[in-house]
């Protein structure tokens, strides 16, 4: 016998919620789905009527199901927002090339301006580059520290006055695990956080719509809704660090299905104890850009690259900035330390 839909009971269900286990119908999820989302964004206040938004558009599910849920809202609910795509192109040849093709298509189907930027116009170096330079074991810190400040300048460029980037329940799960296992209290403080204000002069403030939602019921959306998304995983990423905390989660999910968000809100109801050194937030001396250090983390890995030493910004060697910005040159044993690293 049939299982009928537990919302509207007059049609047939065709999948059952990962999240909440109600067996529904394509309809009454679509609705549940953007009215969680929906209800997320007012709950959190992410937005106030005529700002502009630029959405982080990679061509993954997440992102493509970000931009056609946001153009929805938008429309249904008259948020009275701006919205504009923003693309990364890391330069990694038959991954990124591919999914912004996939990136174009959403701009012409949602009819939203695009903006792509390139690590290799900012930076000089493509992500193919970087790593025949530091292998496959480190390329990720570069990737992640180049596409943050990548999508701040980007936005910049857009004039928008917020990003909203497609981080979904499981993304921010694995986070918290992460910087637990590293013992990261600065960014298990702030991993969690649903928006982030503006940080100072280039920065543009962000925001996670979908930070409630889950991997799986966004795989069934674009499914079910036949939206146009690329699914290939990166070619740099099976080593990521990350990959563990996902399969570590996976296999909390598979045993209490809650585990994602119990996760999630075990880390929002974290309280540090008094009298803990936490980072002091400035600005680097070099480019301008947010910075606990003299330089921040993506001038650090540049000057690592372009003088090829790639250990300069893996680890901790923050005595060596001093000398990087007055110019001074490495001694010979620093100089080695920095290129005998098995990548």
């Amino acid at each position: 016998m049939p299982v009928l839909c537990s919302s509207c009971v007059d049609k047939r269900a065709v999948l059952k919620r990962p999240k909440t286990g109600h067996s529904l119908c394509k309809e009454c999820f679509f609705w549940a789905f953007e009215e969680e989302v929906h209800q997320t964004i007012l709950a959190a206040k992410l937005f106030r009527h005529g700002e502009t938004v630029g959405i982080a558009a990679s061509g993954g599910k997440d992102s493509t199901v970000l931009a056609h849920v946001m153009k929805l809202l938008n429309e249904r609910y008259d948020y009275g927002l701006k919205l504009m795509l923003l693309s990364v192109d890391e330069g990694i040849t038959g991954y990124r090339d591919d999914s912004l093709e996939t990136v174009k298509r959403n701009q012409q189907q949602y009819e939203l301006p695009l903006k792509i930027v390139s690590y290799e116009e900012l930076y000089g170096w493509t992500m193919d580059a970087i790593v025949q330079q530091v292998g496959l074991k480190n390329n990720c810190t570069f990737c992640g520290v180049f596409r943050r400040q990548a999508l701040d300048r980007g936005a910049i460029m857009l004039k928008v006055d917020k990003i909203c980037t497609g981080h979904n329940a499981d993304d921010v799960a694995e986070t918290v695990l992460m910087n637990v296992l590293r013992g990261d209290i600065a960014r298990l403080r702030r991993c969690t956080a649903i928006s982030t204000a503006s940080e100072g002069d280039g920065v543009v403030p962000r925001c996670k719509p979908l930070k409630y939602a889950y991997e799986k019921e966004i795989v069934l959306y674009a499914y079910f809704k036949k939206l146009d998304y690329f699914s290939t995983e990166c070619i740099y990423s099976p080593n990521a660090y990350r990959g563990h905390a996902r399969t570590f989660l996976k296999d909390l999910e598979s045993v209490r299905p809650s585990s994602i968000m119990d996760v999630i809100h075990s880390g929002e109801n974290l309280s540090v104890r008094e009298g803990v050194k936490m980072p002091v937030q400035g600005t680097c001396n070099r480019c301008g850009y947010i910075s606990s250090q003299a330089l921040c983390k993506s001038c650090v890995l540049l000057e690592g690259l372009n003088r090829g030493l790639p250990k300069l910004g893996i680890g901790k060697h923050h005595r060596l900035h001093d000398k990087i910005l007055s110019q001074t040159p490495l001694t010979e044993k620093e100089e080695r330390k920095l290129r005998s690293v098995d990548f």
